[in-house]
């Protein structure tokens, strides 16, 4: 991207794409932005834009961006706000602090980031779950027919990784407890050595024969 600082070192536009351009009553064509050398764009007042760094979407809310004029490097700064997502749950109101209601009448949430992660948790424990629901349907229809043990300390070993995760999500006192439980341990070789809390589930190697 491209800025255009006017003699009082003011930015009076951003220009995301080259597009024909006029300034100080002179026209130029969109091609200068590939063909002039930065010292001819700068004497007619356009800079380099830097860009600036956003937050991590999964945790932190990006506001902006506020752009800065440097004169003594000739470019454009970006910055951009940025803060963290409510790890609780936030009850939505209005301005007057009234509560904000759905058809139903009840109050309004605005989950927060250990709500969601919980969710998702026991989301991912029912669908590793459902894969054997087949075994299921056969007890039912066959009186004879028998869940395999395998499958049962799985699908336990399942609803127990789920608890702990769940467990580990609100023991969370702070974003920065929270953030560790995505948080991958390595070895000095760069190998993995510890798979983050959130993805470490119990390993289907021991019912793959029971997969459908």
């Amino acid at each position: 991207m491209w800025g255009l600082v006017n003699d009082k070192n003011e930015i009076t536009e951003i220009i995301k794409v080259p597009r024909n351009i006029t300034i100080n009553d002179v026209k130029h064509s969109r091609d200068i932005f590939g063909a002039w050398s930065w010292a001819e764009l700068n004497a007619i007042g356009i800079y380099t834009v830097e860009p600036g760094k956003k937050g991590n979407d999964r945790f932190e809310i990006t506001s902006g961006p506020t752009y800065a004029f440097d004169s003594s490097n000739k470019k454009i700064t970006t910055s951009y706000k940025i803060s963290d997502m409510p790890l609780d749950d936030v009850p939505v109101t209005n301005e007057d602090g009234s509560k904000v209601l759905d058809s139903e009448g009840n109050q309004v949430i605005d989950y927060g980031l250990k709500t969601l992660a919980k969710r998702r948790a026991k989301t991912r424990a029912h669908a590793l779950i459902k894969e054997f629901g087949w075994l299921v349907q056969r007890v039912t229809m066959d009186s004879s027919a028998t869940i395999p043990s395998a499958v049962l300390t799985y699908c336990a070993a399942i609803r127990k990784d789920c608890n702990d995760i769940c467990t580990a999500i609100d023991d969370a006192k702070d974003m920065t407890a929270f953030k560790a439980l995505y948080t991958d341990e390595f070895n000095s070789d760069g190998s993995l050595k510890t798979l983050n809390r959130i993805d470490r589930w119990t390993s289907d190697s021991t019912v793959t024969d029971y997969l459908r």
